[in-house]
């Protein structure tokens, strides 16, 4: 299993010169401590992120790395030209030396995401999957005509092609449709860190019942925080487990006052899914031997192929201390 840090440029302090320099500084000690992957996510009007333009980020991330896997987790494709973003990709596998993934997602459940980008929450998984189905072809063909619902093109041909061949594809879902889809191309699955291990078992069930081939491949996010005890971890987690549980019970509730509840569905079929107990319980928080613990179930139960940490204390070196913590105490043990 590897091992990868997931970025989501958080900005705690309202500082965006510091939040950026201070998650790029945590992606290269990441890889000078051996992690193999970094991916970072896509959000967009909110203060506590800025990680609206994801593909320079990762761009910036290629520069000042050499070795480690980038990944975009995710791309929300129904909020961008597909022709152009399949442009970017190309270019930045070239920039990264053929060390870039490739994860989409839909988006949600941000309704100011779809009201501003213009994408109603009800098309919004639909055109993603149409944006990849372009985007794969551009990729790997030349004069490329494409008639679909939301997009069309005729005769196009990108350049630069990738380097790869092919890019790895990951796909953010827990909905039937798009596992259906990761299946039937053998993308890989990205598991975010709300999503409980029996959720967990279930998508990666349906995706087995139309493709045994691809089933491991599953990049599982987790939030992390490792300390000498769980009671250390625990407080030290408490800041942003607290904010990011009423951001998401405030988008949820405003999800539901409207009817639409189409993207909230797969997280509002756990109990509770926003409450901080069950996100601390499905996150690796604790001492050094809870993690071991909650790794090895990962492991176990969901044959993963990347365990991809989101260090959430709000202060740099704590975090740097918990990844270092995590290197040497939990990942060679499990």
């Amino acid at each position: 299993m590897k091992t990868g840090i997931f970025c989501t440029y958080e900005n705690p302090h309202q500082n965006t010169r510091s939040a950026i320099a201070d998650q790029v500084t945590l992606v290269q000690f990441a890889e000078q401590l051996g992690f193999e992957e970094a991916w970072v996510t896509e959000h967009h009007f909110d203060p506590f992120h800025v990680s609206s333009s994801i593909l320079p980020l990762l761009a910036h991330l290629a520069g000042v790395t050499t070795r480690i896997r980038l990944g975009s987790a995710a791309v929300l494709l129904a909020f961008h030209n597909p022709i152009q973003v399949a442009e970017d990709i190309a270019t930045l596998d070239h920039l990264s030396q053929g060390r870039f993934a490739f994860g989409i997602a839909k988006g949600g459940p941000f309704p100011d995401q779809n009201k501003h980008f213009s994408t109603s929450i009800s098309d919004a998984r639909a055109k993603t999957l149409e944006a990849m189905k372009l985007i794969w072809r551009l990729l790997y063909e030349s004069e490329v005509s494409f008639q679909g619902e939301f997009y069309q093109c005729d005769r196009v041909t990108i350049q630069p092609k990738p380097l790869q061949q092919p890019m790895p594809v990951f796909v953010a879902s827990g909905d039937d449709e798009a596992i259906s889809f990761a299946a039937s191309h053998s993308f890989g699955l990205m598991g975010g860190a709300p999503f409980s291990l029996g959720k967990l078992k279930t998508t990666i069930e349906k995706y087995r019942q139309i493709n045994q081939s691809g089933s491991e491949k599953l990049m599982l996010a987790r939030f992390c925080l490792v300390a000498r005890t769980d009671e250390e971890a625990i407080s030290e987690a408490l800041p942003f487990i607290d904010k990011f549980s009423r951001r998401m019970q405030a988008f949820a509730h405003q999800i539901q006052q409207s009817g639409n509840t189409q993207s909230f569905t797969q997280l509002s079929q756990q109990s509770n899914p926003f409450n901080a107990d069950f996100l601390i319980a499905n996150s690796i928080i604790g001492s050094v031997q809870t993690c071991r613990d909650k790794v090895k179930q990962f492991q176990d139960e969901l044959n993963v192929e990347t365990i991809a940490l989101q260090p959430i204390a709000l202060d740099l070196l704590k975090n740097r201390e918990s990844l270092e913590r995590y290197q040497q105490e939990v990942r060679s043990y499990v």
